[in-house]
This record gives structure tokens, C-alpha cells and sequence, in this order.
């Protein structure tokens, strides 16, 4: 029951303390005396910005990071599985290569379906 009190204490402070600071940051906040145009205009680390701010991205450069990602994860796991292949034996060995052979599938079926040739 003591953990309980103490618990819910501990979140009444520190909601009050967060508050506290939220309202003091608003009261006490820095303003411009006179409001400048050059508050809203883009800013590309001082530069002039060309075009339009918000432009489309071709889907291949997602299609490129989720392959990335998927290789990526791949040697996340086989490294460790690498550094103590000789003391796990065979079942895991044959599990690794059916890992491999699932992703190597996937990556196959991106292949024959286009997936990865940049037009």
C-alpha cells in the first residue's frame, strides 16, 4: 500500500513541476517587438531555398531503404549465429541457411517483379 501512496506522490510532483515550467515558459517567453517577414520564409542552412519546400520523392528511393533495412537486419542476425557456429551444431546451422533462403526468396521475387531496377 506505502508503494501506491508513494507511486502516485511522485507523479502528482513531478505533473506539477511540468506544469509549473509549461506555464512559466509561457508567461515568461522571449517576443519580437516588431513581427519580421523573414520569420516565415524557409530557411535551407543559408541558402536560398529553390522550388517548393514540399516535393515528392520517387518510391524508388523507399523501395531502396526497405531493402537496406531487410539486409541490414539479415547481418544483424547471422552475426552473432557467426561468432559460435562451431558450439551450436547442425539444427541451428540448418535453421540459419532456411533464414537465408527465406530473405534470398524475397529478394528474388523483388527482382523478377522490377523491384529494383532504377528507371
Amino acid at each position: 500500500m506505502n508503494q501506491g501512496i508513494a507511486a502516485l506522490s511522485f507523479l502528482g510532483v513531478t505533473f506539477g513541476i511540468v506544469m509549473s515550467l509549461l506555464i512559466a515558459g509561457r508567461i515568461l517567453r522571449v517576443r519580437a517587438r516588431v513581427e519580421s517577414p523573414l520569420k516565415h520564409r524557409p530557411y535551407e542552412c543559408g541558402e536560398e531555398p529553390e522550388g517548393m519546400a514540399w516535393m515528392q520523392f520517387h518510391a524508388r528511393y523507399y523501395l531502396v531503404a526497405l531493402f537496406f533495412v531487410l539486409f541490414d537486419v539479415e547481418a544483424v542476425f547471422l552475426f552473432p549465429w557467426s561468432t559460435v557456429i562451431r558450439s551450436l551444431g547442425t539444427s541451428t546451422l540448418i535453421e540459419v541457411v532456411a533464414f537465408v533462403l527465406v530473405l534470398m526468396i524475397g529478394w528474388l521475387y523483388g527482382m523478377r517483379k522490377g523491384a529494383l531496377k532504377w528507371q
